[in-house]
């Protein structure tokens, strides 16, 4: 390999003609990949001590390339480091960077490596951390929701179907809802962990290479768990993109579900909750406004993740065997899903930590629209023994006459329900009472006060 010695892509030698200005701006990619100046350097000391330990280059030469990638990195970290856009990416930048520290050995860098698996393998190092970084701040989350349950065990609140008010449940529970969905959140970023523990590096441009190195090697000092086994599927797979890409989606749903949540109960409307100025925007001409900016923002960038996805599986989609250009485009997807959904925990965090419960509120609103009457049904199916329909039939007709009457359940006069229905007795008026209601919910999972306790201590082991 010859030195590098006008700052020109590396096929230079190859390829006559400069390439038209549009395409050099839209080719490459330095300005996105740069990101990743420490995973290839990383990777690139890896395969050096590699080639050294398979006597594929000598030792002389493997320490003048391990000291220049090691100045080179602190040069990009120092902001030292001139990145040049006349050399596409970040890979050829760090070795055109080697050629001028260290002359023409720095040649020997790229024997029996492609940028083809050297992108894969810095990509993968890199989503690695990613991954995890996103799974703290997940785990952050999920302490600070139960944080808030732990002190809203007790907190009556109506649950709600189609927006309605259905039956009543502890506010901890709805919270719980949500830590069970960061839970499983969780649970997608640490499967997808599995694939991006195969090490790419060594299967070159796509059928592997002549020289006889030594995968394994590269796989243990990398801390990948055991190399790639196709080629040819290394250089082309984008699944573990993909993964990374719907994870983020399934989880800015979830983001977006609660913030919508609470901009409802912070509403005029509702009134449930209140936001501390902290995570609040006044209006630019209403003097009396708090809005809830944070949480919309929340809920309206879920849609650029949901875009980033979908622009990696038209990109794969019917793409051929093996790599492509087109593939060009998967970092700056997958950096931006990372970095809105970091932000988007980040936010989201700060909103469970500066906002609060309006119980009095709550219990008024649980107290309207005969929230126990499913559990009349169920008592006169317990008590009377009746069939459920016939139940749900007879306290239909009680509702309809509370309704009428413009009354509570725990307002009608034993007289008025008997009329309906004779067979029910004083018992009944404690089947009207809120917290009986949530109290009796005790199946695994229900709203129970001790089965809320029980879970948040389980979540709390976990």
């Amino acid at each position: 390999m010859s030195k590098n010695k006008n700052n020109q892509p590396i096929w230079g030698v190859r390829i006559k003609k400069n390439s038209t200005n549009l395409f050099k701006k839209v080719g490459g990619s330095l300005s996105v990949d740069k990101r990743l100046f420490n995973e290839d350097i990383e990777a690139s000391v890896a395969h050096v001590e590699m080639l050294f330990k398979q006597k594929i280059i000598n030792f002389k030469i493997k320490n003048k390339i391990v000291w220049g990638l090691n100045r080179i990195k602190n040069e990009i970290i120092k902001k030292k480091f001139l990145f040049n856009e006349k050399l596409e990416d970040i890979h050829m930048n760090i070795e055109n960077r080697l050629f001028e520290l260290i002359g023409e050995e720095a040649g020997y860098i790229h024997t029996a490596r492609s940028r083809n698996d050297q992108v894969v393998t810095d990509f993968k190092i890199w989503l690695r951390k990613a991954t995890n970084v996103i799974i703290k701040n997940l785990d952050i989350t999920i302490n600070n929701i139960l944080k808030k349950a732990n002190k809203n065990v007790e907190t009556i609140m109506p649950g709600f179907t189609h927006l309605k008010n259905a039956q009543p449940v502890s506010f901890a529970h709805y919270l719980l809802a949500y830590v069970e969905m960061f839970t499983r959140d969780k649970k997608r970023f640490n499967n997808n962990l599995e694939s991006l523990y195969e090490n790419p590096l060594g299967v070159a441009a796509l059928t592997g290479t002549s020289f006889k190195i030594d995968r394994s090697y590269t796989t243990k000092k990398l801390k990948f768990k055991k190399p790639t086994k196709n080629s040819i599927d290394t250089v082309s797979d984008r699944d573990f993109v993909i993964d990374f890409l719907y994870s983020c989606s399934a989880c800015a749903i979830h983001i977006s579900r609660i913030a919508e949540e609470f901009i409802i109960w912070n509403s005029d409307a509702f009134k449930l909750i209140v936001l501390n100025d902290k995570i609040v925007t006044g209006s630019s001409i209403m003097p009396q406004k708090k809005n809830p900016d944070p949480l919309e923002y929340l809920r309206g960038k879920t849609g650029e993740t949901f875009g980033n996805l979908f622009s990696m599986l038209t990109i794969l989609k019917g793409l051929p065997l093996s790599y492509y250009k087109d593939l060009q485009d998967d970092k700056e997807l997958v950096f931006k899903s990372f970095d809105q959904l970091k932000n988007s925990l980040i936010i989201l965090n700060d909103v469970f930590k500066n906002f609060s419960v309006d119980k009095k509120k709550m219990l008024e609103l649980a107290e309207s629209g005969f929230l126990t009457a499913t559990d009349l049904a169920d008592y006169m199916v317990r008590e009377l023994k009746y069939p459920f329909r016939k139940a749900y039939s007879q306290t239909a007709k009680i509702i309809n006459f509370a309704e009428k009457n413009k009354k509570k359940l725990t307002e009608l006069k034993m007289h008025e329900i008997n009329r309906i229905e004779p067979k029910l007795n004083e018992d009944v008026y404690k089947i009207f009472d809120l917290k009986h209601s949530i109290n009796s919910k005790t199946s695994y999972g229900g709203t129970s006060f001790e089965n809320i306790k029980k879970m948040i201590r389980s979540y709390k082991k976990n």
